[in-house]
């Protein structure tokens, strides 16, 4: 749990951070007495603290996101390639054509091409389903 520890001191006007010393009667943790880190003016409790306000900027803006990149134009995206197919098998160890056994490459293309159905994601876009 992360508390503030930036303040502005009643006493010094300055902005600083509250330092936090704990308080034992024994081993036993009873309490918390606080201080300006600057000038070491004591706090009774929180109340008395004027914790300095987190601002809610970002520092970008929608603007400085990159636009999205359209890799395929709409006739690449019928090609009837391998790794489109749903008979495309990969492992560590080959790719392969699980309708022929064949060794085959990402961008080869055959006759026997199925399109591979398409899975949406979490978050509403279209994927292709992992082989």
């Amino acid at each position: 749990m992360q508390r503030n520890v930036e303040i502005i001191c009643t006493a010094c006007n300055k902005e600083t951070f509250l330092r936090r010393e704990p308080v034992y009667e024994g081993l036993k943790k009873v309490g918390e007495k606080l201080f300006c880190v600057s000038c070491g003016s004591p706090f009774n409790d929180e109340s008395e603290v004027s914790f300095k306000k987190k601002a809610a900027s970002s520092v970008f803006s929608e603007a400085d996101k990159p636009k999205q990149i359209k890799v395929f134009s709409s006739d690449e995206a019928n090609v009837r390639n391998c790794r489109r197919c749903m008979h495309y098998v990969v492992n560590p160890f080959a790719q392969k054509c699980g309708l022929t056994g064949r060794d085959v490459l990402a961008t080869d293309q055959c006759w026997s091409f199925e399109v591979k159905p398409v899975q949406e994601k979490a978050d509403g876009e279209k994927a292709e389903s992992p082989q």
